[in-house]
Parts: structure tokens; sequence; C-alpha cells
């Protein structure tokens, strides 16, 4: 069976807006392999993200990194999105929880996102998220999307906890179906 899992930069306060702005003090080889271990073979992606990453690393194809990420299959969940021309990507549209529950079907590989945070809180909705990894940083950022939306409450069942030499903790959580 297919597993989906995402990994998110956090920071103490649940910020995961813009890491970009106050996740790199902390990244160093510790935390690189602990996203190296979350990469899977195959990506899924909000369309937000998509757009983002389709922006950003098409105009560097040719650079090493870039091209690791163009490289793997991509499911886009998207009701508006009509083309996907970068990345080996497939567009899933209004049906996108029926297509993802079959493609959870398959013996397949797994599925890993980053980033989408809004995909991550639906997955989790719909029972479809099977592992939820935070990269907490020792940072209180203060304002910004948060992991949960104000109102949400769930349990979160903790499957590991590991604190790296940094100050950055890694947490693992297997979500019940809601």
């Amino acid at each position: 069976m297919t597993k989906i899992v995402a990994g998110l930069f956090s920071s103490v306060d649940g910020v995961v807006q813009d890491p970009q702005d106050w996740h790199f003090p902390y990244f160093d080889d510790e935390v690189g392999a602990v996203v190296g271990s979350l990469m899977k073979p195959r990506m899924l992606l909000g369309r937000k993200t998509y757009v983002g990453f389709a922006e950003h690393f098409a105009p560097l194809a040719g650079e090493e990194f870039a091209d690791q990420m163009a490289a793997p299959p991509k499911f886009v969940v998207s009701t508006t999105l009509e083309t996907a021309d970068w990345g080996n990507a497939t567009i899933l549209g209004a049906d996108w929880v029926q297509r993802l529950r079959e493609v959870k079907a398959e013996d397949g590989p797994d599925l890993g996102i980053t980033g989408s945070v809004v995909l991550i809180r639906s997955l989790i909705a719909e029972g479809l998220l099977d592992e939820l990894h935070l990269l907490v940083h020792p940072v209180v950022v203060g304002k910004g999307q948060r992991v949960f939306a104000d109102g949400e409450s769930f349990p979160l069942p903790l499957t590991s906890s590991t604190q790296l030499a940094n100050g950055t903790v890694h947490l693992s959580y297997a979500p019940e179906t809601r």
C-alpha cells in the first residue's frame, strides 16, 4: 500500500509560512539528513506549492538540485489549474480525494509532500495522510500561517521525537482517521 508522508519546517509557535525567512540558520547536515529521509519517489503538491516550485525551479533547469526537484512524478491537487508543464506532473481535479484513495490502494512508491499546508490539513480531514513530520526549529516567528487553523481540534498521536544538535526537534505523527 502506498503511503502519503508530509514534512514541514515549523517554528516553536507553529508557523510554517515562508520558512526561507527563518529556517536557514538551522539547516545543517543533520537537518539535511532528516529532510533527505523524507524525500519520496513521488511528490504530492497543492496548487500554490506546485506553481511556486515551477516558477522557481524551471528557469534553473540543468542545475543539479533543480533537476532533482523536476524529476520525480508529481500529483498536483487542484480544481483550477488547467496545465502542469513542469516536472512530470499530473493534475488531480475535482475528484482528487477518490483518485488519491486509488493511488494509496496501489502497491506503488510512496508520495511525499513538502509545503502545501492547506493540502495537508485536507488530507488529515479525509483520513489520507499516513505520516506528518514536523521539524520544529528553536525560533518564535510571531506571525504567519500555522500548521493548523484556528478552531481545529483532534488527536495527533506522536510516533517518534528526536532532538537534533542545533535545537531543532523532529516530531513524527500518525494522524488518525477523523
